[in-house]
């Protein structure tokens, strides 16, 4: 990776990083409004599903067709998340899945060793030192089939106005959300919550599965690495933290396959699909589930 592309993707990554931690500095001091809370929720839930959804389980996986506006509609809103554009994004995950946890794994925490200080540096590695440091993904090898797609071509060109505009929107709503006349301070206090922490937040929940989960949770089916099911990611995450069940059967549009598994970004492909936006969505069949899973005594 060039320098230049070091110091913009460190600067991007980097400060809403440093903004989640200097959070608790902020809402000790002046706290947060509901005002904030409201944004940035609204915010995060476009920007995550638009990744699980869009960047991962339909323009990676292919595990649905949509009807064309929501395909613009989910490369847009993944790209509100500033983790780069969909065909970057996609090329990476896609070598991930050829190599995962082994050579050539892009951001496999299994990279150093098996010692606990390797597993720990594997850690830091897979979170966000990759991030930084990786080498870029051939594309052409990877994603023929997305730099043949005209409309995703056109959002990466667009990648600069869509950072711009996921950090400003929320400052503009902030600013505007009131008596109708403008309010600075309630513009920069949404900058900074819905704009910066949500970002921080979203891009560690993005990294924990890549870190997190392929070191720990479950793993209830038969897979060549070590992905593993983290609960409590779930809900933050729009269900991809169920990544043992995706990497034994990565194609399907749900990941939370078993009782109690909240799986919002399955929902809204099941909404999609009932609305005739969203056809041949690839479900998971039971019997498949069957052969995978994991038997008593393996």
């Amino acid at each position: 990776m060039a320098t230049s592309d070091q110091v913009l993707v460190g600067t991007l990554v980097g400060i809403p990083f440093l903004a989640v931690f200097a959070s608790v500095v902020v809402l000790w001091g002046w706290g947060v409004t509901w005002h904030d809370l409201v944004i940035g929720a609204v915010m995060y839930a476009v920007a995550v599903h638009g990744i699980t959804v869009g960047y991962h389980r339909l323009f990676t996986h292919k595990s649905f067709k949509p009807a064309r506006p929501l395909k613009i509609a989910l490369a847009l809103a993944g790209s509100l998340a500033v983790e780069g554009d969909p065909i970057t994004w996609c090329a990476d995950h896609r070598r991930h899945h050829q190599f995962s946890d082994r050579p050539g794994d892009p951001h496999s925490p299994w990279r150093f060793g098996t010692s606990v200080r390797a597993l720990l540096k594997g850690m830091m590695w897979a979170h966000i030192g990759w991030t930084i440091k990786n080498e870029k993904t051939n594309q052409e090898r990877y994603v023929p089939d997305l730099l043949a797609d005209r409309d995703l071509q056109r959002v990466a060109r667009w990648q600069p106005l869509i950072v711009l505009l996921s950090f400003a929107a929320p400052a503009v709503a902030g600013g505007l959300w009131g008596e109708g006349t403008w309010d600075a301070g309630a513009a920069w206090s949404a900058f900074f919550w819905a704009g910066l922490v949500r970002i921080g937040l979203l891009h560690h929940v993005t990294w924990s599965i890549n870190s997190i989960c392929h070191l720990s949770g479950a793993r209830p089916f038969q897979t060549r690495d070590h992905s593993g099911n983290v609960w409590w990611l779930a809900l933050l995450s729009g269900g991809e933290s169920w990544h043992n069940l995706h990497h034994a059967d990565p194609t399907s549009a749900r990941h939370g396959v078993l009782r109690g598994q909240l799986d919002s970004s399955a929902r809204l492909i099941w909404l999609f699909e009932l609305v005739s936006w969203a056809r041949d969505v690839r479900w998971p069949d039971q019997r498949r589930l069957a052969a995978k899973s994991v038997k008593p005594g393996d």
